[in-house]
């Protein structure tokens, strides 16, 4: 990551409520190609709902978002279609379809975006599967699948499109110690070897240290601090203190 580049994506004093309830009055951050950033907030501050307006699953209120220098708020169908081909997320319960195998959940998105004859698409599933640790798993249904390897099915069809971004919505919840491990090495690995640029929303603190390259701290209806790993473990600004130390605040319950 080179912050001297341009942000490939931007949120300028986003603006964002449901009903009475106010989640964001000003968020700002910037985004740099190649770096994964992750988001830190307690209960009710809107992680999950800042990366859901980026592709245009909710929309803000106010202020701009933008990504590869395109404007995403006020695109309709067709242009969020464009977007969604360049940023790719994977969803909390990794969002499979149970009806569908996993070769058919994968193929899902690439029929959607008209990508390559069957054999391609098919040879891309292998090639994905194989990257998740998970070859093989074709003819499997969800059911049949482990929290752990639904997750990394997620995961390969989220890349089966080869996006630009991959947005991570609290990626290792629910998961026991060893498939912590694994999915923070695979958001390693889809980093370095894809060149990927990657949005975490985690409450898992071992996963934020392991895999940010920056770290943004949600309070306050705003983006209230950014920093390095290293910057954010030895900061002395008392909400972020007391959020690193274990505390998660005493907001509502997540909107998100």
């Amino acid at each position: 990551m080179d912050e001297v580049s341009s942000p490939l994506i931007e949120f300028c004093g986003v603006k964002k409520a449901f009903g009475p309830k106010v989640i964001f009055e000003d968020a700002t951050l910037a985004v740099y190609p190649g770096e994964t950033l992750t988001i830190l907030g307690g209960s009710g501050t809107g992680k999950s709902v800042l990366i859901k307006m980026l592709i245009g699953l909710l929309r803000s209120d106010a202020g701009s978002i933008r990504a590869f220098g395109q404007e995403v708020t006020g695109l309709d169908d067709r242009g969020l279609l464009g977007i969604r081909t360049r940023i790719a997320m994977l969803f909390q319960s990794g969002a499979l379809f149970d009806s569908l195998s996993v070769e058919q959940n994968i193929k899902y998105p690439l029929r959607e975006h008209k990508w390559g004859t069957e054999a391609e698409m098919t040879d891309r599933v292998t090639e994905v599967l194989e990257m998740v640790g998970m070859p093989g798993s074709h003819k499997l249904k969800p059911a049949q699948l482990s929290g752990g390897m639904r997750k990394r099915v997620g995961l390969a069809r989220s890349i089966a499109i080869k996006p630009e971004v991959i947005l991570y919505d609290e990626p290792t919840t629910g998961l026991d110690p060893i498939n912590v491990r694994r999915i923070n090495g695979l958001i390693l690995s889809l980093q370095a070897k894809l060149g990927v640029t990657s949005i975490v929303v985690t409450h898992d603190m071992d996963s934020c240290f392991t895999v940010s390259d920056r770290i943004a701290m949600l309070y306050d209806k705003r983006i209230a601090f950014t920093g390095t790993a290293d910057e954010t473990q030895t900061c002395e600004i008392p909400y972020v203190r007391e959020f690193i130390r274990g505390g998660r605040g005493t907001l509502d319950e997540d909107v998100s």
